[in-house]
């Protein structure tokens, strides 16, 4: 069942992935881990940097994500935008639920840095 979960994981990921790029989007980075945690998608669009936090769902729902795991999420992205940036790109977190049958649901600014 792990396997199968981690499959159904990096198909959810690769879709929202192939998503952005088809708007426009540079991956920067997937899977991108550190100490304080793990960002699913990093991505560049005109202007913007966005931290996607993506999940495989059997239906779409937004409480996919605690608040404890937002928070890691965040503490991740400010890792990110200090090694990995120059710190002028505005950005945002977005969620990309992904259902059993590949539609993707997307939630641009889910969640900010000043909910930290």
């Amino acid at each position: 069942m792990g396997a199968q979960r981690h499959h159904t994981g990096i198909a959810a990921e690769e879709a929202a992935a192939g998503r952005y790029a088809a708007e426009g989007g540079r991956i920067r980075a997937s899977r991108w881990r550190c100490p304080e945690g793990e960002i699913d998608l990093v991505v560049e669009l005109p202007g913007e940097l966005v931290f996607v936090e993506v999940k495989a769902r059997r239906a779409h729902g937004a409480s996919a994500v605690t608040a404890r795991q937002w928070a890691r999420i965040g503490a991740a992205a400010t890792r990110y935008l200090a090694e990995r940036t120059d710190g002028t790109l505005p950005c945002r977190f977005d969620l990309a639920l992904v259902d059993g049958a590949g539609r993707l649901e997307r939630i641009e600014n889910a969640r900010s840095f000043d909910e930290w």
